[in-house]
């Protein structure tokens, strides 16, 4: 930390926050904030991911949460430098301990008041991670030699995990985010069991589309403990990914059956345990964990439109999810309904290979080229640059969740506009192509509109081009009316010959997932998730200013629900992580906050 006066001045509004807080008086600690504030927060206060909006927010908080929290010793990180941004807001680095936890976090101070504030739980007194000068010394010294090798010790825990001894907490899907808790898990301690359909980690991911890859550049994608390589490609393909799961689950040592399918579970409140019968390649077992965790994605559960005449088409219908690629497709006539990033990566795919294809478009989607977005929206955070700058993956996560839900779009809307700015002539090409844009409701751009609604929109890395340049066919600006025996027929009497109809229509709300499993009644007990109710297009209010149901506790006891991009599992699995931790040592984790249910999907 630099002694200057904005150091100083940081300093001091958080000498007095402390002091404050740890003589309960809350009249004094909502001086410190400007009249217009946000306090988020991760687990210290509220056991919850919670932002208190205002300084009534924040009061109803504190009063609820300070005796239990017990807050003290904040201070600036000394590690990091206070700076102040060209309009006068200086940001601090800030750590504090609770009676349970270590935390850190983010402040801004706008005029000598307190703006935004963010903390974070970084781990449990008495619990923290075995990294570092605590690692595990590994080897059989001494007395220890003689005794099981690690090598027989895993077998052992292999064959006895989930037959002889039960799970503290099973999750359902082998996806990045059911291995990143896993990893997490494992490293406190927890005792966690993975089941995934697919036979091998990342089958998930090779049993798509040919030409699947990630959109996100590299330096947004890392999982918790192991960085790609630095010669890992900006976009990683679908199979390379594939190999790194699967090599990370195995390193980290995560207790993982594939080819295993959850049937059937059911909570017993009496005893706190779940009931969940899985079917483990053929054999049928009955697992007991305490906890439950739904880690099946965001883009897991396919939604399929009901169109008529679907019974009379005589082609091949099929979901985005279940198209394997180009291959077979020779000589066939495809449309494919959707305009998001799956359409346009299969639209692609089946023209470079000379196929005839055709993409439906039936409402306006976002484009941003990739190229743009790394540049002015995610270059600042996660590139070279940002790493030459200081800013690490684990610093760059923290400043992200720093902005409150309620101000990001405000954040965000510069930067799109500066975007669409100097990628003007691309839109005017796209548009006269016939192609619906949009920047969102408000204009905030791609990222509002993935918190907001995981959909509506495109990273481009070639496909747009394509359908500038007519390779890729557009109908756009209509509902698709019905299908006849050879061809997609829309609302205005468009008549699209098809020989496949592949549906990119996107995937249902993850409580679908527990109405499969669990039951409806318990589906529509926890409500819709994800979203922040912003009330735009797929977000209907009201405001939730978080993420509906995800990473914390839900309406129903014991359920949890992981998943999103690989950053948000890297990120939020850490959080989700402490609270199943903090439970099974008995800790008291009351939960302030907790959503209501405005949406059952």
């Amino acid at each position: 930390m630099l002694d200057t006066t904005v150091a100083a001045e940081a300093n001091t509004v958080l000498n007095r926050l402390d002091e404050a807080l740890i003589q309960h008086d809350i009249d004094a600690v909502l001086a410190l904030f400007a009249s217009e504030c946000y306090w988020r927060d991760m687990l210290t206060f509220t056991w919850n991911i919670k932002t208190a909006e205002g300084k009534s927010g924040i009061r109803d908080m504190l009063e609820s949460c300070l005796d239990q929290a017990q807050p003290h010793d904040w201070s600036l990180d000394e590690r990091e430098v206070v700076t102040q941004t060209d309009d006068g807001v200086i940001e601090a680095w800030i750590v504090f301990e609770t009676a349970v936890a270590r935390g850190s976090g983010f402040m801004r101070i706008k005029d000598g008041h307190i703006w935004t504030l963010l903390t974070t739980m970084t781990e449990l007194k008495g619990y923290e991670e075995p990294m570092g000068d605590s690692r595990p010394l590994g080897a059989k010294h001494g007395d220890d030699q003689g005794k099981p090798t690690w090598k027989e010790e895993r077998e052992q825990e292999l064959a006895s995990l989930g037959i002889d001894t039960q799970p503290y907490v099973l999750i359902i899907g082998g996806g990045q985010g059911g291995i990143a808790l896993g990893a997490r898990l494992r490293q406190l301690g927890v005792p966690a069991l993975i089941i995934e359909k697919n036979e091998r980690p990342g089958d998930s991911w090779r049993k798509r589309y040919k030409s699947l890859c990630l959109h996100d550049p590299v330096w947004y994608d890392h999982l918790p403990y192991i960085k790609f390589p630095r010669n890992w490609p900006v976009f990683a393909p679908k199979d390379k990914i594939g190999d790194w799961l699967e090599m990370y689950a195995k390193v980290m040592e995560l207790n993982y059956w594939g080819a295993t399918e959850a049937r059937q579970a059911s909570y017993d409140e009496s005893t706190g345990r779940w009931t969940v019968v899985v079917d483990r390649d053929g054999e049928q077992i009955t697992l007991e964990p305490r906890h439950l965790v739904l880690a099946t994605g965001m883009s897991a559960k396919p939604n399929v439109p009901t169109i008529e005449g679907q019974e009379r088409f005589e082609g091949i219908q099929q979901h985005s999810s279940e198209h394997p690629g180009p291959d077979g497709m020779e000589g066939k006539k495809v449309a494919v309904i959707g305009s998001n990033n799956s359409a346009h990566d299969i639209c692609a795919a089946l023209a470079e290979n000379g196929v005839d294809v055709t993409m439906i478009q039936r409402s306006s989607t976002h484009i941003s080229r990739s190229e743009s977005l790394m540049k002015y929206a995610l270059g600042p955070l996660y590139s070279e640059e940002a790493l030459a700058n200081g800013i690490t993956t684990e610093k760059a996560d923290m400043l992200f969740a720093s902005i409150p839900y309620a101000l990001l779009a405000d954040f965000q809307k510069p930067l799109f506009d500066e975007i669409r700015r100097v990628d003007a002539d691309f839109y005017a090409k796209l548009e006269k192509a016939g192609f619906m844009l949009d920047f969102g409701p408000d204009d905030s751009g791609l990222f509002m509109k993935y918190l907001r609604r995981a959909s509506g929109y495109y990273i481009d890395v070639g496909a747009s081009q394509m359908i500038i340049d007519g390779r890729i066919k557009l109908e756009s600006g209509a509902e698709v009316a019905r299908l006849t025996k050879n061809s997609v027929e829309l609302e205005d009497g468009r008549d699209i010959p098809a020989d496949v109809v592949i549906y990119a229509t996107g995937y249902g709300s993850m409580n679908g997932w527990a109405a499969d499993l669990i039951s409806q009644a318990v589906a529509d007990k926890v409500g819709k998730v994800w979203g922040l109710g912003s009330d735009t297009p797929k977000d209907p209010g009201p405001w939730e200013g978080e993420q509906r149901n995800m990473w914390k506790p839900t309406q129903q006891e014991a359920l949890w629900f992981h998943g999103g991009n690989l950053a948000q599992s890297r990120f939020y699995s850490h959080f989700l992580a402490l609270q199943l931790k903090a439970r099974m040592e008995g800790l008291n984790t009351p939960v302030y906050g907790q959503q209501s249910v405005h949406h059952l999907s």
